[in-house]
């Protein structure tokens, strides 16, 4: 089985990592990043580190494979099948893994569908790490049933959503909303707090009144997440927003959830996971006088 990667972050590195150097050979993988001179080294170095196949141009990564995992940032999805599609090989199948709303997930089936290709619609509900390949996966679409076999044959852990494309991930970015919602509020109420120099009132007081959620422990780990992933969590964001507007729904919360995720990436200095086991206060030093252009 041939496998490509669009995308080689990671969502790819997990997968790749889970299923070990017996497999390695078989995989190759393009990532935009190669394009350009700053970032093409970085891409370079992880692809040989996982022991696969680097591949400069979207061409030689998915014209021979069986099948191809999607795996960029929400805003590209469209664009990577769009791409895609005219230099797969007929009958392949596309396991399309961006966080995207439903209507987006179903722009990409209609251009793969045009190229006689088989769409898959997969909702990654978990972080990828450290599951790797336990995490779980909700497919959904017309090719569900034809593609499982070939899912279990790579030891993925999936559930078929019965229903049309973007079934799944109406269920994924449905989540999103209370998922990343409450990291935008805790973003912001610990910046606040820590701001207005309250934090020894406003942290016991929230303990005392919601004791199942740690504020503090759960605002650690979020500033992690955002200050890690943002820019890929504000695009999913975005598709959130997109989705509750195709639903006739107001989305004001979503997009200020998407807007909370990106001010948080663009005043990180160093977006790398070292920033994983740093307390609350080094995590808001950090963030907070660049946020106020202090």
């Amino acid at each position: 089985m041939r496998i490509a990667f669009i995308g080689l972050g990671e969502a790819a590195g997990a997968f790749i990592t889970g299923w070990g150097a017996d497999r390695a050979s078989d995989i190759a993988a393009f990532d935009i990043k190669t394009t350009v001179p700053e970032t093409a080294p970085e891409i370079s170095q992880r692809a040989k580190a996982f022991g696969i196949t680097h591949c400069i141009t979207l061409q030689d990564a998915v014209s021979d494979a069986d099948v191809v995992f999607s795996t960029v940032t929400a805003d590209q999805a469209i664009t990577a099948a769009r791409a895609a599609a005219p230099l797969m090989k007929q009958g392949a199948y596309f396991l399309d893994m961006n966080s995207c709303a439903p209507s987006s997930k179903r722009v990409s089936a209609g251009i793969m569908a045009q190229h006689n290709l088989r769409y898959v619609d997969v909702a990654v509900m978990e972080p990828v790490y450290p599951k790797q390949l336990d995490v779980p996966l909700l497919i959904s679409g017309d090719w569900s049933n034809d593609v499982s076999e070939l899912l279990s044959n790579l030891s993925l852990t999936f559930r078929i959503i019965e229903g049309a494309v973007g079934r799944a991930s109406s269920i994924k970015m449905v989540r999103s909303i209370m998922v990343k919602g409450l990291e935008a509020l805790t973003a912001e109420c610990a910046l606040a707090a820590h701001a207005a120099d309250v934090v020894d009132e406003v942290f016991p007081s929230l303990r005392d009144g919601h004791p199942i959620i740690d504020v503090e422990q759960r605002a650690t780990y979020n500033f992690e997440r955002s200050m890690t992933h943002g820019v890929r969590r504000a695009a999913e964001m975005d598709e959130v927003a997109k989705m509750v507007a195709d639903l006739g729904l107001p989305n004001d919360l979503s997009r200020g959830s998407a807007h909370w995720q990106r001010i948080i990436a663009d005043n990180t200095v160093d977006r790398s996971a070292s920033k994983q086991g740093r307390d609350l206060q080094s995590l808001v030093d950090e963030l907070l006088p660049r946020i106020r252009g202090d």
